[in-house]
């Protein structure tokens, strides 16, 4: 075993094993997950979904792209000169596996939520919270194959006519989200967190720019797609995992001169 797989062996493992606490509020993540949250959870978290940067920003990029025929042109340049990876079937592969990791960086920040120290607790927890992200997932599917279906927009390269929005940044974009979401349960210290944050956006990223290299989807398709994954991500798992609102805890710490009030907030 070389020595990078065992630091990556030993940093899933120490993931996992920091599952088996429990959520600020003393509850286990996906223990209140709900198919029934009620519309005002519902209508809250559609409008702070649709209030994300990581929705509304990319639409606006795509829409963007529309003029001058921007889209178009960055495509035709992009699988001409493939300056990130090199050529377009090495970008293709890139983003297959990408999109890959995007799917296992999700699954393992799952396994790490705390789920409580009681085995079979655990497992009914986990197996609720994965039901609500997996329906996360699904719609996202189904989602960009309607949309493509409906679009029937043709590939800058010809090769069919389902280009509009790219599944393969639908399906990254909700991954990482979702991942995202699940390290917001995580006892963490900010540079930590946030380097894991930059880490999955690239994944996402690097994924739909390897879209655009190998000439089957142009930037405004990626976009979409990337909008797509973070709305349908951020909403199911707001709406219905059930977690405190804000993984946020309040203390009273004593000092010196008498006591202070914390607040803590996950980010």
């Amino acid at each position: 075993m070389t020595t990078h797989t065992r630091l990556t062996v030993l940093a899933i493992t120490s993931l996992v094993l920091a599952g088996c606490g429990s959520l600020p509020n003393g509850r286990r993540w996906g223990e209140d997950a709900t198919f029934a949250p009620g519309w005002d959870r519902v209508r809250t978290s559609a409008v702070r979904a649709a209030r994300d940067p990581w929705v509304w920003g990319p639409l606006l990029g795509a829409a963007a792209f529309q003029i001058d025929h921007w889209d178009r042109r960055t495509s035709d340049w992009a699988r001409e000169h493939t300056p990130i990876f090199g050529s377009q079937s090495s970008a293709e592969d890139w983003s297959d596996d990408l999109r890959s990791a995007s799917t296992v960086v999700q699954r393992i920040t799952l396994l790490a939520t705390p789920g409580g120290e009681d085995a079979a607790e655990w497992f009914l927890s986990k197996g609720k919270g994965l039901l609500v992200q997996a329906a996360a997932i699904s719609a996202t599917s189904s989602v960009t194959g309607q949309l493509k279906s409906r679009s029937g927009r043709e590939r800058p390269n010809g090769a069919g006519d389902r280009s509009f929005p790219s599944g393969h940044a639908s399906k990254s974009a909700v991954h990482t989200r979702l991942a995202s979401e699940n390290l917001q349960a995580l006892d963490l210290r900010a540079g930590t967190r946030r380097a894991l944050n930059v880490g999955f956006t690239a994944l996402t990223l690097g994924t739909s720019w390897g879209r655009i290299e190998a000439g089957v989807h142009f930037p405004s398709d990626t976009l979409v797609g990337m909008a797509l994954g973070n709305f349908i991500g951020s909403f199911v798992n707001d709406a219905f995992l059930g977690l405190d609102e804000s993984n946020a805890s309040l203390a009273l710490a004593p000092t010196e001169d008498g006591a202070i009030l914390q607040w803590h907030r996950a980010f």
